[in-house]
Parts: structure tokens; sequence; C-alpha cells
């Protein structure tokens, strides 16, 4: 589980979150690649679902949800949703590094 958890940042922030929380660095590297690959294939169909077109929403989504690889997806559909991506990205990386660990040892105790 420790592993698991914070498979939804990119992989370098991830797999110092599960050491420094007693996961399994590797295994987590594999999730992460795995959930951005899912995400960036999954994006583009789930969004136009939700009928959401405007570029700055579809590529923060794409950042949060799909890190590197789809932020890579979204600059090859555009300038500004790469941005967003990138930007979504980042900021997703900063709070779970910061935040995760803190609320970790405060609900396992």
């Amino acid at each position: 589980m420790l592993s698991l958890a914070p498979k939804s940042v990119t992989a370098p922030i991830a797999m110092g979150i599960a050491e420094k929380l007693g996961g399994l660095p590797s295994l987590t590297a594999v999730l992460v690649v795995s959930t951005g690959i899912l995400g960036a294939v999954l994006a583009r169909g789930t969004l136009n679902l939700l009928r959401i077109h405007d570029h700055a929403v579809r590529g923060f989504a794409v950042g949060v949800a799909a890190h590197g690889i789809g932020t890579a997806r979204a600059f090859q559909v555009s300038e500004t949703m790469g941005a967003f991506a990138g930007l979504a990205m980042g900021l997703n990386g900063l709070l779970t590094a910061f935040l995760f660990p803190l609320l970790a040892r405060l609900w396992g105790g």
C-alpha cells in the first residue's frame, strides 16, 4: 500500500515518498508509469465525454492525472494545454511531496 499511495505524481517524487514511508520505490516507479500511460490514453475520451473543451482545463486535468506522459501529449495538442498540464504536474508534485508524508504519519499513528 505504501508503494501504491504516491502513484499520482511524477516518478522521482513518488519514488522518494515511497522510500521515505517504507514502500518499494521500484514498484512505485512501475505504478507511476502505468498510471501516466493509462491517463494519457483515456484523457481525451473522458474529457470529451464530460464535454470539457477548454484547453486550459483539459491540460490541468491531464497534468494532474497523467503527469509527464500526459503533459507531453498535451503539448502535442496545443501550447496552452501543455502549459497548464506542466503547471498542474508541478503543483501536484510539490503539494504531494510536502503533504503526503505528513498526512501518512497522522493517519498511520
